[in-house]
């Protein structure tokens, strides 16, 4: 427990400092935020000395001082009116601060994402990833705005009452400094309580942001499951999770300000007391004795403010630490200094004593060795598991091998740039995507540059032309985030036109037509061959009737390839192929 509350506070320094980081780009706005924090307060401890002099010129009956109250009402007039104004702009200030300092935070975290190793986003929920950058940046901005709101002016009105209590009453500006610090330590108890009680609010709203994306997400599998019951009791134990540390953190963070307005409420009536003696002494007049109290009051009020300004800050550097996590989280390693361009690829494809595993517990691929020549179709087949699509994500780097090397014509992939390795490879994957916009910007996605007339040839290539032309306003038509309402497989057509469109020299093809009708697969094999002449390809596919014409066939168990060959010498080796593909036909 202690070992824990020590790291809760070194990790809560550590994003401070990172917070104060940010907040230096501002230095200029952030000078005039409190230089005009500091107009304001003068204006307003100003303002109790006016009163005091108006007090004094009003105590006997019949001996008012009209004429020396009005210039003192004018300079309390004036003094409002410049303070109020003062507090505006500043307001303006911090706003400005606050809101620059997120987007900051929020457009690095999101540039971030671009740039993390794919493994990081595999292995953490997307949801959670999602509540990062949206619900955590907005609660982080709800304290930073307090904080710079009633931080800086907190401070200079402690500095600047004590300055005007002195000027009145020594003896009772040491009475009212030794008592109200000890709303202070009221504060600083509940404060330790706070933070790790808000940064677990902060993970469960992310874990519960995750469950709900991928219900959403799977809503169909859901229903069709009928697992609504099971997801609802889950999404209920999150939910009440979240309840029970949304109420704990915010049980402590609101008895705060009520436990050290206590304590003041004792200062203030303290020094009360004790002025009124002074008083009656002689030691101080009824005007110095009512601005003295003002004072003390406003010196105290900072205090309570400062209180609820730290448990605010509690869960405002929760919420930024997990943002920083995302920021500060190890990125892909970056191409190399001399790393060359690719360029005029032929496709040949080597593989040398390759190791792999997503896990170092668990091994996947050993020793994998493997070429090909340029031009040549090479299917991969075998059960679920056995590293297929593992292959494909080394082959373009989206994961870097463990041990071994793999060139593209002779060329170490770690040494060329994974920009000029992925432009010469075209991908079509069974999960497909399609960004928000239209079909247009979609499949002109990997070549801008494409012309009109080609587009429109590489849609009827496709088979996608027929259905594109029938949409409201064909190739204009804006579609929704991962195509919206098209089906499946018209997702899958406009994701093989945005290849076909490309035509780089090397292709991947994993489960390229899974979700498209036989008679249409038919026809768009019939493309794909045409388009697999003189480009390496490199197709994974279950229906191994579809991969019958494949130069190569590699096939795939457990890590290893214990097979290699074409259709026909495989089924003469009566081996693993042979059982995988008569299993497909049997009766």
């Amino acid at each position: 427990m202690a070992a824990k509350k020590k790291y809760d506070r070194t990790k809560q320094k550590e994003t401070l400092v990172k917070v104060l980081e940010y907040i230096e780009h501002y230095r200029a706005v952030l000078v005039f935020s409190l230089i005009l924090a500091a107009v304001t307060v003068a204006c307003t401890l100003y303002l109790p000395i006016l009163t005091g002099d108006a007090i004094n010129l009003i105590l006997s009956p019949g001996q008012v001082d009209f004429d020396g109250i009005k210039p003192i009402l004018y300079k309390g007039a004036a003094v409002i009116i410049i303070g109020a104004a003062a507090q505006w702009i500043m307001n303006i200030c911090n706003n400005r601060i606050t809101y620059a300092v997120v987007r900051d935070i929020r457009q690095e975290a999101f540039e971030k994402i671009e740039r993390l190793p794919l493994k990081y986003i595999d292995s953490h929920p997307y949801g959670d990833i999602v509540s990062r950058i949206i619900a955590d940046a907005d609660q982080f901005s709800d304290g930073l705005l307090m904080g710079f709101t009633q931080l800086f002016s907190g401070v200079i009105t402690i500095a600047g009452t004590l300055i005007f209590m002195l000027t009145i009453n020594i003896p009772m500006t040491a009475a009212v400094v030794v008592l109200t610090p000890i709303s202070f330590f009221v504060a600083g108890f509940i404060a330790k309580k706070t933070f790790h009680l808000f940064k677990k609010q902060s993970e469960t709203r992310g874990e519960q942001t995750t469950l709900i994306d991928e219900m959403i997400n799977n809503q169909k599998v859901v229903k069709a499951f009928g697992q609504e019951e099971k997801v609802m009791d889950r999404f209920n134990e999150v939910n009440e999770r979240l309840r029970d540390c949304s109420v704990k953190a915010t049980f402590f963070s609101s008895i705060t300000n009520p436990a050290t307005r206590f304590v003041n409420s004792l200062v203030y009536a303290a020094v009360a007391v004790f002025g009124s003696f002074f008083s009656i002494g002689g030691g101080i007049n009824v005007g110095q004795l009512y601005s003295f109290l003002n004072y003390a009051n406003q010196y105290t009020k900072p205090f309570n403010s400062i209180s609820s300004v730290v448990t605010e800050l509690q869960n405002a550097l929760a919420c930024a630490g997990r943002l920083l996590d995302l920021i500060y989280e190890e990125t892909e390693v970056p191409d190399a200094d001399n790393a060359e361009v690719l360029q005029n690829v032929d496709g040949a494809v080597k593989l040398s004593h390759v190791n792999f595993s997503y896990d170092p517990k668990q091994k996947l691929i050993e020793d994998l060795n493997l070429s090909v020549k340029p031009g040549q179709r090479v299917a991969i087949v075998g059960p679920t598991g056995c590293g297929k699509t593992t292959l494909i994500n080394l082959l373009m780097r989206f994961y870097d091998t463990n041990a071994g090397t793999i060139e593209v014509d002779g060329h170490n992939i770690r040494n060329v740039t994974r920009k000029s390795l992925r432009e010469n490879y075209g991908m079509v994957l069974q999960e497909t995507w399609l960004k928000s916009g239209t079909i247009r910007e979609n499949l002109m996605m990997g070549r801008p540059d494409a012309t009109e007339e080609e587009m429109i040839q590489a849609a009827k290539a496709a088979h996608a032309h027929s259905f594109i032309k029938r949409m409201p306003k064909g190739y204009d038509t804006d579609i929704g985030q991962d195509g919206g309402s098209l089906s499946q497989g018209q997702k899958q057509l406009l994701c093989i036109t945005r290849v076909m469109l490309c035509l780089p020299p090397m292709l991947i093809l994993d489960e390229a037509t899974s979700s498209i009708d036989t008679r249409t697969e038919i026809k768009i094999q019939e493309a794909f061959s045409r388009m697999m002449q003189g480009r390496t390809s490199f197709i994974v596919a279950h229906r191994l009737s579809t991969i019958q014409e494949a130069d190569v066939i590699l096939v795939m168990k457990d890590g290893h390839i214990i097979e290699q060959g074409n259709h026909e010498s495989l089924l003469a080796k009566n081996g693993f192929y042979a059982k995988l593909y008569n299993s497909q036909f049997a009766l």
